[in-house]
């Protein structure tokens, strides 16, 4: 049986703190919350009464649940008063010294066997456990922000931390509605480990200029579907404490990933910490709240888009899932639209597929029956890429096999009219070497849309070298007539989507080959630590392990950075077969369609 904590203690009111104090009172549990002074217990108390006011307004808490909740929590400024708690919970600063003395006040205070835990996010628990005379009874219990919010907590354990308590503490954060993760003493844990390389990355692809702020935030909430851009959550979690976590788990990793980009110790020493200060990578009409305003760094609305070609027809080549979306939504969208396929049967094939398509979209509405007529009206399936001369763009979508593309683009050069704009729908081939296929690299760019193309928004516009200034803003234009979201980048392996989540989906198949947490655990984490809509291992399954291996060795072969450097669990899972959903078996087993 584990061990029902009837009192506990929270010392440090903060944000944290006190949001770990209301959880518990939520509960049914008396808790005293500490603070260093009266001034620090007042704010302290500010917190949690504002956090349940407005729990009252939106319909969470009756007022008499409120106002129970509120006594059940015993304010102090001694920590004398904590001698007979059977657990405290500490959430002061992430600093190394400070969590030390405090657990060794607490040691010669508290009972033997009260257990002590710490909500640090990137340091050391056992560093920590070792300032008592129990470190067995010591393990990290990080809750994240907000605390009555966010359902993950990772049980962090020590090489000496007893089994007993390891239990008695994931018993507990079920109790307060929690999904505990149970995982060793490593820096950054499961969620932090994985996020704040992604975060990293992110600001280092600013502070390279490879694309606007805008965009690598709008790439990530678009692309991947997350809940913010990586540069937006930055600046929310403060700049300079995701400087101090990176810091911390370089020290310890040594992982040049999780070397802090030098833009964030400019932008901490200069003061300009995100939304608490007013200033971060964006800026925010007052410290403290969120609504962004415009700056200098603003761009223009339109801007990208002048100058463009006139397009009125466009050609797709290829007849997979993707070259059917793009038809699919370039005929909705009102373009003449021819699309060529290897043979008859394939382009007959294709046009059953963008019908049946359409159909389903009449039938839940989102379609009427007129303007699915209209648009097949403006299809011209067809099986020879001369039917595509007078296109003024067009987009190939074939298999991704740079020696097949750039054989394409060959054609292409000497069937397509002058001035018609060439684009690939590549995820991670060099653009520019399709470009070079033809005496017009001028007039090549990158098309990359997301599958399924009739449904995400999201397409990256990647310039070369040599792509000319009203190439790209054509790519910009007809994306936009579209209704997509277009996004500028360079010409570089991953553009920004790829780039920024296959390094981090490599890093958690490289935590799991190291057997520090279970796919399941790991999965639990990003999603309810960090809001994604699905974990790395239930996305791996889904993209493919084929593919995502073939987008990392492209990385790495580009990057030369050792972490880009594909995990050899996943080389050996697609060596054996075993490449996800669409082969019953990659991560987890999947049941046959």
């Amino acid at each position: 049986m584990a061990r029902d904590f009837t009192e506990l203690a929270v010392v440090g009111l903060g944000t944290m703190g006190a949001g770990i104090a209301e959880v518990m009172a939520r509960n049914g549990i008396a808790v005293y919350g500490v603070e260093l002074d009266q001034a620090a217990l007042v704010r302290g108390q500010s917190h949690v009464a504002h956090s349940t006011r407005r729990a009252v307004s939106r319909g969470k808490l009756t007022p008499e649940d409120a106002a129970a909740l509120l006594d059940r929590i015993t304010y102090t400024t001694d920590l004398a008063d904590l001698a007979g708690v059977d657990l405290v919970i500490e959430a002061i600063p992430e600093r190394l010294e400070l969590k030390r003395d405090l657990f060794k006040k607490l040691d010669a205070i508290c009972r033997p066997d009260a257990i002590f835990a710490t909500n640090t996010s990137s340091l050391s628990v056992t560093e920590i456990s070792v300032a008592t005379s129990r470190p067995s009874r010591v393990v990290g219990v990080h809750f994240f922000n907000p605390a009555p919010v966010m359902k993950l907590v990772e049980v962090v354990r020590t090489v000496v931390t007893d089994p007993e308590v390891l239990a008695d503490v994931e018993a507990f954060a079920q109790r307060l509605g929690k999904s505990p993760v149970t995982i060793g003493d490593k820096a950054g844990f499961i969620a932090n480990a994985l996020l704040f390389g992604y975060l990293n990355h992110a600001a280092a692809l600013f502070e390279a200029h490879y694309a606007t702020r805008e965009d690598i935030d709008a790439a990530m909430r678009l692309g991947c579907g997350l809940p913010m851009g990586p540069l937006a959550l930055l600046d929310l979690i403060g700049l300079d404490t995701a400087y101090e976590i990176l810091d911390t788990m370089y020290k310890q990793s040594r992982d040049r990933l999780h070397a802090p980009a030098p833009i964030l110790k400019q932008m901490k020493t200069a003061g300009l910490l995100g939304r608490k200060t007013g200033h971060g990578f964006y800026t925010y009409a007052q410290a403290g709240v969120p609504t962004v305003v415009d700056d200098a760094l603003t761009p223009t609305p339109g801007a990208a888009a002048e100058g463009a070609r006139a397009v009125s027809r466009i050609a797709v080549v290829g007849s997979g899932t993707m070259a059917n979306g793009i038809a699919e939504v370039c005929i909705k969208a009102g373009f003449a639209t021819v699309q060529v396929a290897r043979s008859a049967e394939k382009s007959a094939n294709a046009l059953a597929a963008i019908t049946a398509s359409l159909a389903k979209a009449v039938d839940k509405g989102k379609l009427d029956a007129a303007d699915r007529d209209a648009a097949l009206a403006r299809l011209v399936p067809s099986a020879a890429l001369s039917d595509i001369a007078d296109c003024d763009l067009v987009i190939e979508a074939v298999v991704e096999d740079l020696a097949v593309k750039t054989a394409l683009f060959a054609e292409l050069d000497g069937i397509c009219k002058p001035g018609a704009v060439l684009a690939t729908t590549t995820s991670s081939l060099p653009v520019i070497e399709c470009a070079t296929a033809t005496k017009r690299p001028q007039d090549v760019v990158g098309l990359h849309f997301f599958n399924p193309a009739v449904v995400m928004q999201l397409v990256e516009v990647v310039h070369t070298v040599a792509s000319s200034a009203d190439a790209i803003a054509t790519a910009h234009a007809v994306s936009e007539q579209l209704g997509k979201h277009a996004v500028d980048c360079a010409d570089r392996a991953g553009f920004i989507v790829n780039a920024l989540l296959f390094p981090y989906l490599n890093d958690a198949v490289k935590m799991l080959q190291a057997h520090y947490a279970t796919a399941d655990g790991i999965d639990t984490a990003m999603k309810l630590g960090c809001g994604y809509p699905m974990g790395p291992f239930e996305l791996l399954d889904v993209v493919g392990l084929d593919v995502s291996l073939a987008i990392e060795r492209e990385l790495y072969l580009e990057f030369r950075e050792p972490g880009f450097a594909p995990a050899p669990l996943l080389e050996h899972l697609v060596t054996a077969g075993y490449l996800g959903r669409k082969a019953g078996r990659g991560f987890r087993e999947h049941a046959a369609k």
